[in-house]
């Protein structure tokens, strides 16, 4: 079977293992004695396995396979997790990630883990002292003759010769039942129940599954991977009731070899059923793809695998899709203005059919493209965990707004600037412990990940509570390695200081680590944020922390917006920014220290004149006794903006001004209405500061 169509499949499901193992690992750490978890992760890791094994990975089932084995010690209360354990475990997965990322790039998976396996044997062995496993030897013995060979797989032999190398001792038994045993199954069972105690079995001959139910004459053979010797294991076995006989051989990994030839000669392998677990997508994928009537091999799960009810589609199919039903609104907003001013109404009333079930295409075309942050965010807990631990800080992460949607274009790209960000502040902005207490601070830093929406924008906050941005020392700093001049630096203001952070080349560590301070990393945040259409800015209050806000658009076509006109010009506002229209007397509107105000809900807030940001040349609001205000929000902070005439509440089409236009501040795009017209699309966040 070729096993290259399902290639996509396994790296996907293999990254969402790896995020859940990240995940659960981090909350036992913070709760170590609850097994619960430790069920979760085993359940994860083993289906990881029986995946890898499948699609022929051979190193990154093996790996997960030894990580298996200590989880499995300490979900049975044999083995409890220390520091050391969860060090060696995240460097597993850290390796099992390289691999995955190996797959992705067209590698076969492989890896140099011979010290992370070490380490997991020597704590699955209890030899651990956490340094290095000592070297473990073993003596084989030569092989006996055997009658008939277990077969195994690839997997199935890189696990034991894998197992022989590390030091593990590795049996062939031979077991024979008493001919007048009546229970030969339950004798079968206790042989098995008293091997597994102290080692694993890989393989039997016959199934365990035709053992549990008698089907086998008296006698079955196994694999066997343990610690003990083989006398002590004959001793054990033969001390079962109506156990007539056992033949224990240790393997080394030339006799090992030569009875795998000798097996595969007879019975041709099948890695499909021998796997250890199969993720329900890959396995529903296999079963699809046989003939009706081709016979089903024996499942090796107890509960059949529950059908998928996801598809995975190519971005750029659904860019196609959202350009053409942004065709379509277009010409829906043409027809209906047709319908309005012909008066038929049998076209009215088709045009209005049209429009409702457009309107619920609209709704589904626009959630297909939509992502929650989570999936970016789900991967920092770790990270913070990491770099908290190499500080010697504490850091509590924590994470609001993590079901806020983006654009799956614009998710696949802020990965990497929130990473710099998150660095930053762990590195740069949260003080050492003893520099805290000294403060009179708690020890715990706190690093605050949020987002949320705003108008057309996503906003992304990185917030700490850290020793925060002092103008002078940064400003000292640019003077020093030439960014600015000092009379350039007295002439700016905090705001402009505090960007100098994002200057090329530009960092204030002491020393450089492999964390930070060689330069890099805050202008490849600013870049890339820039290049998706965003902005970042910084608010600090020294002593106290500092806030890296990001500015994302949704990058939606299409979009909910107030029609407003401004003279002969009209403007699109999106709802989302809008909390409510009224109409204020032009005496209401108040001089304060220069700025324009206005009492909103028994608040001051700035008052802005459409006319005058935009120069709009054929009115003038001041002209005006009263004036239509529309009153829009960023985050927590109001304004009011003044317009000529509301015309009305529209889905329009978010049209880029392109390339020949630079940006201007204050319009996000613009839009073709029904009539024809062109209407800019008004970017509230750049008006409250």
């Amino acid at each position: 079977m070729d096993m290259n169509q399902y290639l996509s499949m396994f790296i996907d499901e293999s990254n969402d293992h790896l995020q859940s193992l990240n995940d659960n690992m981090l909350q036992l750490e913070g709760n170590p004695e609850d097994l619960g978890i430790v069920q979760v992760i085993f359940r994860s890791a083993h289906t990881l396995k029986g995946m890898a094994a499948t699609m022929g990975f051979e190193d990154l089932a093996s790996l997960t396979h030894k990580m298996e084995n200590v989880l499995d010690l300490v979900r049975n209360e044999k083995l409890k997790m220390q520091d050391y354990i969860f060090d060696t475990l995240f460097k597993s997965l850290d390796a099992l990630e390289s691999m995955v990322q190996d797959i992705t790039s067209g590698g076969e998976g492989k890896a140099d883990v011979s010290a992370i396996v070490a380490s997991l044997q020597a704590i699955e062995s209890g030899e651990w002292t956490g340094g290095e496993t000592p070297a473990a030897t073993t003596t084989a013995k030569p092989v006996e003759s055997i009658s008939s060979a277990v077969d195994l797989d690839e997997f199935q032999y890189s696990v034991l010769d894998q197992s022989i190398a590390e030091g593990h001792r590795v049996f062939y038994i031979d077991v024979l039942v008493s001919e007048d045993s009546q229970l030969k199954g339950v004798r079968a069972y206790m042989v098995f129940d008293l091997l597994e105690r102290s080692g694993e079995v890989v393989k039997s001959f016959p199934t365990v599954q035709d053992i549990e139910q008698e089907k086998f004459e008296r006698s079955f053979s196994l694999y066997y991977i343990t610690t003990k010797e083989a006398q002590e294991l004959e001793k054990s076995i033969l001390s079962i009731s109506e156990i007539e006989s056992a033949k224990v051989i240790q393997l080394d990994q030339e006799t090992l070899q030569q009875m795998t030839n000798q097996a595969a000669a007879a019975v041709e392998a099948e890695t499909v059923a021998i796997a250890t677990a199969v993720s329900q997508e890959i396995a529903t994928a296999v079963k699809s793809e046989e003939k009706p009537a081709a016979k089903q091999p024996a499942a090796t799960t107890k509960q059949a695998a529950a059908p998928s009810r996801t598809i995975r589609v190519d971005i750029e199919r659904l860019d196609v899709l959202m350009n053409l039903f942004s065709e379509l609104l277009i010409d829906r907003s043409r027809l209906e203005q047709l319908a309005s001013e012909t008066g038929n109404n049998d076209l009215s009333d088709t045009v209005a059919h049209l429009s409702r079930v457009s309107s619920d295409l609209q709704n589904i075309v626009l959630k297909l493209r939509m992502v929650p942050v989570d999936t970016v965010f789900n991967r920092f807990p770790r990270m913070i965990r990491d770099l908290a631990k190499t500080l010697d800080k504490k850091i509590d992460l924590v994470i609001t707004g993590a079901e806020t949607e983006l654009d799956r274009t614009v998710i696949d790209e802020i990965g990497d600037p929130l990473v710099h960000l998150l660095r930053n502040a762990v590195d740069h902005g949260v003080e050492s412990i003893a520099e805290r207490v000294a403060a009179g601070k708690p020890e715990m830093g706190t690093v605050n990940l949020r987002a949320f929406h705003s108008g057309n924008h996503v906003f992304i906050e990185i917030e700490d509570d850290g020793k925060g941005i002092y103008r002078e020392k940064l400003l000292q700093t640019a003077i020093k390695r030439g960014v600015v001049t000092e009379e350039q630096g007295a002439k700016m203001s905090d705001d402009e200081v505090n960007q100098l952070l994002f200057a090329p080349g530009f960092s204030t560590a002491d020393k450089i680590s492999d964390i930070s301070g060689r330069g890099v990393g805050l202008d490849v945040v600013k870049s890339k944020i820039t290049s998706l259409g965003g902005n970042v800015t910084i608010h600090s209050t020294p002593g106290k922390g500092t806030n890296f806000s990001v500015q994302l658009p949704l990058t939606l076509s299409i979009i909910a917006a107030m029609l407003v006109r401004v003279g002969s010009e009209k403007y699109a506002i999106p709802l989302s920014s809008i909390v409510e229209t009224a109409i204020v007397q032009r005496e209401q509107v108040r001089n304060i220290h220069g700025n324009k105000m206005i009492t909103f809900r028994e608040s001051l807030i700035p008052y802005l004149s459409l006319n005058e940001v935009f120069g709009v040349p054929d009115f003038n609001d001041e002209d005006e006794s009263e004036t239509e205000i529309v009153v829009i929000r960023k985050g927590d902070r109001l304004a009011a903006v003044s317009v000529e005439e509301f015309i009305g509440q529209s889905e329009i089409v978010l049209k880029s001004m392109g390339t020949y236009l630079p940006s201007i501040e204050g319009i996000s795009g613009a839009t073709i209405l029904g009539d024809g017209q062109v209407a800019l699309i008004v970017d509230p966040n750049a008006f409250i500061k």
